[in-house]
């Protein structure tokens, strides 16, 4: 099927059905949309009055990457009234991996009253793979909501926080096997002696989506070490 022209999604975008302007955001979701190209259209939805049409938005602007996203993330991250929609700019704000996000997605994380919102923050916090992230992701790994939890295991193995592998270690035996599974993940981005005997406690595990974790980051040590 022939891809519809700029000019055909923008009056999609500008249709008073919300699925047509859904249907637009898919089209400049599109690998084959040049970025420059998609990005005014974007910037337009951004401010939509759907909330699933300003989610899409966001997340548009984590894969279709210009000079201008941040700021806009930024500004949507802290202003927009749905939490799902400041959840999505959160996470686009890690694709970016632009380092400079750093202070906004800490702030978001203390901040915002939402926890996917904080979720999305310290997963992108990983993602931007900067230490500074370090003691934000403790205090996430901290929290009693063990998707924080997990979202600090994952983040923490992504920015390198050797420094902080013995807390990490608490989670080997934690009740909830998620938690174990992202232990197993993170340890393969850990290359120290500690990681590698946890890694063969877990190869134990009685869940095998943890001893399946565990064995691929053990390769991925093998090559580290």
């Amino acid at each position: 099927m022939k891809q519809p022209s700029l000019e055909q999604i923008a009056a999609q975008l500008n249709s008073s059905n919300v699925s047509d302007r859904i249907l637009a955001m898919i089209e400049l979701q599109k690998e084959t949309m040049p970025a420059q190209d998609a990005y005014p259209l974007i910037k337009q939805a951004i401010y939509d009055e759907n909330v699933q049409v300003r989610g899409m938005a966001a997340f548009s602007l984590g894969v279709k990457q210009t000079p201008e996203n941040r700021s806009i993330l930024v500004n949507v991250l802290e202003s927009d009234p749905d939490y799902n929609v400041r959840a999505m700019a959160a996470g686009a704000l890690g694709y970016l991996e632009d380092q400079q996000a750093l202070a906004s997605l800490t702030h978001a994380f203390y901040e915002d009253t939402s926890w996917l919102v904080q979720f999305s923050a310290a997963v992108a916090l990983g993602n931007l793979k900067d230490v500074q992230a370090q003691a934000v992701l403790l205090e996430a790994l901290n929290s009693r909501n063990p998707l924080l939890q997990e979202a600090a295991i994952m983040a923490l193995g992504e920015i390198g926080a050797i420094s902080v592998i013995d807390r990490l270690l608490q989670y080997v035996n934690a009740d909830d096997w998620m938690l174990r599974k992202r232990l197993a993940e993170a340890l393969g981005n850990l290359p120290v002696p500690q990681s590698q005997a946890a890694l063969n406690d877990l190869q134990k595990d009685t869940n095998p989506l943890v001893v399946e974790a565990a064995v691929r980051s053990q390769q991925k040590l093998a090559k580290l070490l």
